[in-house]
This record gives structure tokens, sequence and C-alpha cells, in this order.
């Protein structure tokens, strides 16, 4: 019985299964989905600068939409006929996160998660899932996710959700977040951690083979190995900081003019201007990976913050990711943003291999297999 199951999987996920990426932005969460065979027929992001590095890297469409106004007939359209929808997105994160300068709510971006949920709803998708932050979970005291799931569960979907972090999962990166599966068959089981705590990936094996560059520079071999340009003041704060350290080890005449220790949030904010260690997993990437004074994004030897081909690789996108066509001229600031927003394609492999064990046990109409 088992052998039949696997074959009707094989089969089904090329011809019978298609999905649709929901706040796509560059693609991780589709890259990492059609590594592990998923049919990811299209991405819909509203930010219009996601569409080269999504079509360029994945065999997918992109749609510029706004999802608080596309039409569900437009997505159905989307699916070939007979095929098992698959809906999956990870709604702006921002509001939510812990992160100082990360929680601007000042246009209720929170409120698309209610936008997604009406889409769930017109769409009816056989299986759902979402990656998010777990401060989802507390914001608005809960109020915000649990309408949410009260939502898929009234429409008949049996809702599971995981907190995990990413680094146990394949992502040299400590980046903790829920992930939400809703099913009309049954309950999705995550898959097991792939590495233990002991033995997860590393900054050394996600960038140590990387050349040198200096701050400022960037490598004549490839456009996203840069690095911002420091200050004197910052170039000696980040000479003055330990592998794995950060401002508290620093001699006095370094933190003059630092007006953001003058905050009770900036005096235990500790990892900003540090450096990553070697041995261990990165920090959470932002919007803001390649700046020194947003956390510890200092690298673990060279007197510079990470390059943009570093924090790609510390979230997990393969050396041959195209991010930007190369006639034009690249934003670090935007590809900065790119990357620090996206869902990390080996996270995004372990969610579509849970879909997938889900769907050996399920025929298309929901009876077990």
């Amino acid at each position: 019985m088992k052998q039949k199951v696997e074959i009707i999987a094989k089969k089904s996920q090329k011809k019978n299964i298609a999905v649709v990426d929901v706040f796509c932005g560059i693609g991780g969460l589709t890259r990492g989905m059609q590594d592990v065979g998923l049919n990811v027929i299209a991405g819909i992001d509203y930010d219009k600068t996601c569409d080269f590095a999504f079509e360029q890297n994945n065999k997918s469409k992109f749609l510029h939409r706004d999802v608080t106004t596309i039409k569900a007939k437009e997505v159905i359209k989307l699916y070939p006929k007979n095929s098992l929808r698959i809906l999956v997105g990870c709604a702006p994160c921002q509001p939510f996160s812990q992160v100082p300068g990360e929680r601007e709510d000042k246009e209720g971006k929170w409120r698309l998660l209610y936008s997604f949920a009406d889409l769930i709803e017109k769409v009816n998708p056989s299986i759902v899932s979402m990656e998010n932050v777990p401060q989802l979970m507390s914001h608005k005291n809960g109020v915000v996710i649990k309408d949410f799931i009260q939502k898929l569960e009234a429409l008949g979907y049996i809702v599971s959700t995981y907190k995990v972090n990413a680094a146990n999962y394949g992502v040299p990166q400590r980046r903790y977040r829920l992930i939400l599966f809703a099913s009309k068959f049954g309950k999705v089981d995550l898959i097991p951690k792939l590495f233990e705590n002991a033995n997860v990936p590393t900054v050394a094996d996600a960038i140590s083979h990387l050349p040198p560059v200096e701050d400022g520079e960037i490598h004549p071999n490839d456009r996203l190995h840069r690095a911002r340009k420091l200050s004197p003041a910052n170039k000696q704060r980040i000479m003055a900081t330990s592998e794995g350290g950060n401002w508290t080890e620093w001699p006095a005449h370094l933190l003059e003019g630092l007006t953001c220790r003058d905050t009770n949030m900036g005096k235990t904010f500790t990892s900003a201007y540090g450096r990553m260690s070697w041995n261990k997993p990165a920090p959470t990437l932002t919007t803001h990976c390649t700046g020194l004074s947003n956390g510890s994004y200092g690298h673990p030897m060279q007197n510079r913050a990470i390059s943009l081909r570093e924090a790609a690789l510390l979230q997990s996108f393969p050396e041959n990711y195209k991010f930007n066509n190369e006639e034009q001229e690249l934003s670090v600031s935007i590809l900065a943003r790119h990357i620090g927003n996206a869902v990390p394609p080996k996270l995004g492999e372990s969610i579509g291999k849970s879909i997938l064990n889900h769907l050996t046990q399920y025929n298309f109409d929901g009876r077990k297999a």
C-alpha cells in the first residue's frame, strides 16, 4: 500500500497539484517548494521590484497585484482544470516583529491577514500554508491570529501551527518562525527537525568560502558581494569588536554619539553593532541586514558588515540565484529588503515536504489513501 501511495503522489505532484504563492516576494518559498517537486504555478505580490528575481529563478508566473483588491476569479483561473489547489503565503511580518524599527504599523499591514483569509474563502483551496513570525500569536492580544484560525476552521479546515527555528531545517540562521497549515483533509504534520541544535548549519558553512572584500568595495566577479562603506567612527567600532561581540565591549570614547543608547530599548538592544560568530548560525536577518548598526551583522573577521551575497547565502538562497537584471543599476537597499523579507528556501523545502507527506495520506476527495 505504501508503494502505491508514493506512486500516486509522484504522479499527482507533476500533473494534478498546483500551488499559488501569495506575498511571494522574490520567491524564497516558491523556490523551496519547487525544489521538492511541488508545482508552483504563480506568485502574487504588491512589490513590482520582485518580478525579475521571482520569474528568473522559478518556473512560475509573477502577478503584480494587491491582495486586498485582487479578484478571486483571477486566482482561480491560474489553477489548471481539475487540479488540487494549494494556496500559500507569508503576509508582511513587520507589524508583528520585536526588532526595533521593524514594527511600524502605520498602514495597518496586519490587516493583510484578513485579506488573505478572505481570498482563501473565495478560492477554496484544499490546503493552505502560512509562514510568519511567532509574535503574531500574541499581536493585538492574539485576536488577529485567533480570527484567522477561527475563519479557516469555520470553512472546514483542520488547522495546525508550529513554532520553529529555521536553523533546525537547514538555514544557517537563528530565525524563529510560525508555520501554519490548514487542510480540508486532516491535520498536516510538520516534518521532524533535520538538524539538532548542536549541529545546525553555521555562518562558516555558508560564507567562509567567499573572497574577502573591504567596506565600500564590490568584488569584481560578483556584483552582490559588496559591503557598505563605513564611516571612520564605525570603522573604529568594528575593529574594536570581537567575533561574536557587540558595542558593550567598546572603550568609552567609541560610545560617544550613539543616541540609540539613550532609550531604554537601545540600552538593552545589545546586538547592535555586533559581529557574527563563525561557528554559530547568523542572527535573524531583517530588511536592514547589510547595515552595521542594525544588528549583529558584522562579518566575523573582516572589518565590515556582511555583503548582499553573504546575506543571501545566510538566507539559504543558492549562489546562482539571480536577484537583479545585470543590465540595470543595482539598488543595495531594495535588494537588502528583498533578501531580508524572503522566506528562506530551505525552510520552504520543509514546508513543501510536509505538504507532500500529507498528500500521500489522502486521496483528492479527502479519504485516507
